[in-house]
């Protein structure tokens, strides 16, 4: 059986820690082991799980490095093949990682998300990464089980293990190796969709990303950033463009980004007749940003790029936008997209 390095990054994060971390500690597997990343809390996190659970590693930093930071800052503390990216508000399964390790036995798999329920509404995908994520062709987010705001109950419908776009970074197994190699997560994305990017990474080399239906988690959720925030709104648009970027292919760049960026500008000013001119102006500084940090991102996009082994967009990047199917056409689930 492959060996799991679970990572879990807190920072001021002490009522979650209690909740959920015996949960994990809980897990019936022969070779796992627990780091907890410490982005420098002052709540007490350390003391507490040093006098409770004295075998977890904890890697304590001096600053609070957010989710990307920490988390790659974690990984030279891990000693298993398996990285697990945790978020500190997930409860798991007792089983949870037999059904990840099974996934992993294709070669070519580098990294398995497990089925993601809500721990609010166990009968309900989570939002975050529900039955594994995709994208459209212009490059919206969306899982199975989540198409933007509307969340599936979990029937059955998707306990088919298929590949994935993107592994949901609240519980994203990869190995270790090749998270290194890809230089594991884009500190420059600081919050949402470095997963997403890291997948595409991984895709572009010529690896799968893989899902594990009988590996099941309950997210909580909404804990860095609030639902409708629009810092939420500023980082989901501004980290999409610099994904996009940075790992279309250049056919795809030349025929998809200029949509994109106009399908956005409507986005922005539906928010402005919505009455949410803080949503308008998250967009418009998200884009202002792209432009600001366009000279970085191409030297990033031309390293990617000669490292690139399929030379065409994955398989698993929709050929749909799932804005039209949504929002033009009403489809809320992903069963019935056109695809």
């Amino acid at each position: 059986m492959k060996g799991f390095s679970i990572i879990i990054v807190t920072w001021n994060a002490l009522n979650h820690l209690k909740n959920y971390l015996p949960t994990v500690t809980e897990t019936i597997y022969p070779n796992f082991e627990i780091i907890i990343a410490d982005n420098n809390s002052t709540d007490g996190s350390k003391e507490w799980v040093k006098a409770n659970y004295p075998d977890i590693k904890i890697a304590s930093f001096d600053a609070n490095y957010g989710y990307c930071g920490g988390n790659n800052r974690a990984v030279p503390f891990a000693e298993k093949e398996i990285l697990l990216f945790l978020n500190n508000d997930v409860r798991v399964d007792n089983n949870w990682l037999h059904g990840l390790n099974k996934a992993f036995n294709d070669d070519n798999t580098a990294a398995v998300q497990p089925k993601m329920l809500s721990d609010k509404q166990p009968e309900y995908f989570e939002y975050a990464g529900a039955g594994g994520g995709f994208i459209d062709k212009f490059g919206y987010p969306f899982c199975r089980g989540r198409i933007f705001e509307d969340v599936e109950k979990d029937e059955g419908q998707y306990k088919n293990d298929r590949d994935l776009f993107w592994a949901s970074g609240a519980a994203l197994a990869v190995r270790k190796d090749l998270f290194v190699e890809s230089g594991g997560f884009d500190e420059d994305f600081e919050f949402h969709m470095e997963e997403i990017d890291l997948c595409w990474r991984l895709q572009n080399q010529g690896h799968r990303i893989g899902y594990a239906s009988d590996s099941i988690v309950y997210h909580l959720g909404g804990g860095s950033l609030p639902m409708g925030s629009p810092r939420k709104v500023y980082y989901n648009f501004r980290n999409s463009l610099f994904m996009l970027w940075k790992n279309y292919s250049s056919v795809s760049l030349r025929k998809r980004l200029t949509l994109r960026i106009l399908l956005d500008i409507v986005a922005a000013w539906k928010a402005l007749a919505d009455g949410k001119p803080k949503e308008w102006w998250a967009v418009a500084r998200a884009h202002f940003q792209f432009l600001r940090n366009i000279g970085k991102l191409s030297q990033k996009r031309k390293e990617l790029q000669q490292k690139r082994v399929a030379q065409e967009d994955p398989e698993t990047m929709l050929d749909l936008s799932i804005i039209w199917q949504h929002f033009a056409k009403g489809i809320t689930k992903f069963s019935d997209l056109n695809k």
